[in-house]
């Protein structure tokens, strides 16, 4: 597989697929063990949205301002040669943010709980899982992520689906299971931001946060990756982030 090398201020995307800035910032989870956030969801049981919108604190300027990288991600999601396989590179890029996201759920993970997140919301959203079958089924928030996580596991570890060897070709459905994919990764970046904003921001990784979902949006963008009726109820978010940022401008984590 193509490995995705890049270094963004204090942190870097590598092939081991972690995300090395965060080790330092890892620790001060420790310090929240026993912060947790209790909280009435607004959004309706039966999927309606509810009358009110949230404030939406991921949006205040003080926030949004705040990345760990300060270049142009779409040359970083191009695809880099004519001679670099566009499945590969969609193989790649899909696995590593999907060690990323999952990394960055793990973060705030303790403070997502059944009784905190009774339902996987975003937005006002309620996400619904479907089984292989197409039944739905309201599950909470852990549950959903727990699910998204274990199938995209079992799938970016199938060879005859992500294949790692030379000469062993993508199936057909390749495209349309990275799709699947991209779209319940979005969900879980959608709940973060949402539900655990205040905790990430506690944490001191929204810069972080940003420059992932920036990142990730890119992405799904510059390969038609999630339907814009999906991805919709972030476009505020995306737009803000994904804009160039002015000159001179100094973003990024400060190293202690």
């Amino acid at each position: 597989m193509v490995v995705v090398l890049f270094y963004c201020g204090a942190a870097i995307y590598n092939n081991s697929l972690k995300f090395q800035g965060f080790s330092r910032l890892l620790a001060n989870v420790k310090k929240f063990q026993m912060y947790l956030i209790k909280k009435k969801s607004k959004t309706k049981p039966n999927g309606k949205k509810a009358p009110a919108e949230e404030k939406k604190h991921y949006m205040e300027p003080e926030y949004t301002k705040v990345r760990v990288m300060d270049f142009d991600l779409k040359d970083l999601v191009a695809l880099p040669t004519k001679e670099i396989d566009l499945n590969e590179w969609l193989a790649s890029n899909t696995t590593t943010f999907f060690n990323l996201i999952n990394l960055q759920y793990s973060t705030i993970s303790e403070f997502c709980t059944g009784d905190t997140c009774q339902a996987m919301t975003a937005c006002n959203t309620i996400y619904y899982w479907y089984d292989e079958r197409g039944k739905k089924t309201k599950c909470t928030a852990p549950q959903y992520v727990d699910l998204v996580m274990t199938f995209v596991q079992k799938l970016v570890t199938d060879e005859d689906i992500f294949p790692t060897k030379y000469g062993k070709d993508f199936p057909n459905s390749f495209e349309s299971l990275v799709k699947k994919v991209c779209r319940y990764l979005f969900h879980v970046l959608a709940h973060i931001y949402w539900a655990h904003f205040k905790e990430t921001v506690a944490l001191e990784l929204q810069g972080h946060l940003n420059t992932l979902f920036a990142h990730f949006i890119v992405f799904v963008r510059e390969f038609n990756l999630v339907e814009p009726k999906e991805t919709c109820i972030m476009d505020d978010l995306s737009e803000v982030l994904c804009a160039p940022l002015p000159p001179h401008t100094h973003n990024h984590v400060t190293e202690r």
